[in-house]
């Protein structure tokens, strides 16, 4: 059920110059939007964009944008970025499964995944943002030299992501199994979104990976061969 507060979000995003919602033809416009040729740096699945506008702020040579379909919670950083008149900072209401289509090839030099849904059954493997269909799609867009981020409370999604990155032969920038073991990590760890609060105030492990994808291209297994259970 859509509430007053959700349709009056929804209107207004409708109206904010830094929000594209399901944009066709865009791939090749960012540079007109943003006003420069910056590099391009993604939040995906950004929930409230905590990450998106925070790291704008930090990093005004580069240019942010958060993608989720959600667009309600969407406004909360949207909204921020235009009443502190950030100007480097987007979002785009859209699927990730069609992030390939507002982007050209390898023009995004990072891409950042906050928190997302674990789908923790394994018939659904292959909704998590680092499966294998989403790594081949990632490489498209990402530049040779392009860094993936996650960072998650889930030991499922952590593990998996490891055993995805071993698969593809991925090379591990950084790998922290607690972030908050040794204190407040340093930016933009630090940065702390809606849901990570809450897993903090449970008293969750936060972890982190960062890696580069391979030069050769990415291979999916064939459906009919994939353990889900094993993804591998």
């Amino acid at each position: 059920m859509i509430t007053g507060k959700k349709q009056k979000r929804f209107a207004a995003i409708k109206t904010f110059e830094n929000v594209w919602e399901l944009p066709e033809g865009i791939a090749e416009k960012w540079p007109e939007l943003f006003e420069n040729d910056n590099p391009l740096v993604l939040e995906l699945a950004c929930g409230k964009g905590e990450y998106t506008v925070e790291m704008a702020k930090a990093h005004p040579q580069y240019n942010f944008i958060g993608v989720d379909i959600k667009g309600n919670r969407m406004y909360v950083g949207a909204k921020k970025a235009l009443d502190e008149q950030i100007r480097n900072v987007g979002f785009m209401r859209t699927r990730i499964e069609q992030i390939n289509l507002h982007f050209l090839p390898h023009s995004i030099s990072e891409i950042w995944i906050t928190f997302p849904d674990p789908f923790l059954r394994d018939s659904r493997a292959k909704n998590r943002l680092t499966h294998h269909k989403f790594l081949a799609m990632y490489q498209q867009i990402l530049k040779p030299e392009g860094i993936i981020h996650l960072k998650t409370d889930s030991p499922e999604l952590y593990e998996f992501t490891q055993e995805m990155v071993a698969h593809h032969q991925c090379t591990i920038v950084q790998k922290i199994d607690d972030v908050y073991q040794n204190g407040t990590p340093e930016f933009p760890l630090s940065i702390q979104t809606f849901y990570e609060k809450m897993h903090l105030a449970d008293r969750r492990t936060i972890r982190y990976i960062s890696f580069q994808l391979p030069l050769s291209p990415i291979i999916i297994p064939p459906k009919k061969s994939v353990n889900e259970k094993e993804t591998l």
